[in-house]
């Protein structure tokens, strides 16, 4: 399916977030899914993400969830973050990171929200949220802060249990987590999926054989072709099934 696409600011209790928009090019409406970048923020890798899945039939939008420090790109980032560059680049994200507090996270997840639900090419009804690696947890936070709205909720390669399980108290959302092998040990993965289970979330939550953390990144040294597949093969069947499209 052919996209558009835009950048656009949202507005937020302190100030404008900058963000891109990916959506198909019919002039329908379609169901909206928020998907939070990783920590090196909207880049052409994360676009041409955002592309592929609004080729699926969705409105997707990409904030720039640190933009309270600037708009993207907040540094100047190497065309490939690999060993050499990666300590250099991590210097400069992780304070900023460091600076994201939960209380902003939710202030911002109201606006993004908010603005989904007042577009005209998004179709009334619940959305979706995903996110990588820190987004993940920007996302899971954004979904059990709006139960009622977010009908489905993917993370990938995250901190997903950094909240503890009473995070997982108020989500209603279909859930997909995909962990890479080197962040959490088979343990500590069965700890997590009892936490989603004593909530009683619907949820998938494995493991990705042979993956690093960042897997799903190709601008990274820790890409996986096979995991991303994996994570197109899970996180597309999940829209379906929690978002209804025209």
């Amino acid at each position: 399916m052919p996209t558009r696409t835009k950048t656009l600011l949202i507005p937020t209790p302190d100030g404008q977030s900058d963000a891109f928009a990916a959506f198909p090019g019919d002039g329908e409406p379609h169901p909206a899914v928020l998907m939070y970048a990783d920590g090196f923020g909207i880049r052409p890798v994360l676009r041409e993400m955002a592309r592929e899945l609004a080729g699926h039939g969705y409105y997707v939008l990409v904030p720039n969830f640190l933009y309270r420090h600037g708009p993207a790109p907040l540094i100047e980032l190497p065309e490939y973050i690999g060993e050499e560059a990666r300590p250099a680049v991590m210097a400069q994200v992780m304070p900023l990171i460091a600076a994201h507090t939960a209380e902003r996270v939710l202030r911002d997840a109201d606006a993004y929200l908010g603005f989904l639900t007042a577009q005209p090419e998004i179709s009334p009804g619940p959305v979706a949220v995903t996110g990588y690696c820190i987004g993940a947890l920007l996302a899971t936070r954004t979904a059990a802060a709006h139960p009622d709205q977010v009908a489905a909720l993917a993370g990938f390669h995250g901190p997903l249990g950094a909240d503890g399980p009473e995070a997982f108290a108020k989500l209603t959302a279909q859930v997909h987590f995909g962990h890479a092998e080197t962040d959490l040990t088979p343990e500590t993965l069965s700890e997590l999926n009892q936490a989603l289970d004593a909530a009683g979330i619907d949820h998938t939550s494995e493991i990705y054989p042979g993956t690093a953390h960042g897997f799903t990144m190709s601008d990274t040294d820790a890409f996986s072709p096979s995991g991303m597949r994996r994570h197109w093969d899970r996180l597309l069947p999940l829209l379906d099934r929690t978002l209804a499209k025209p």
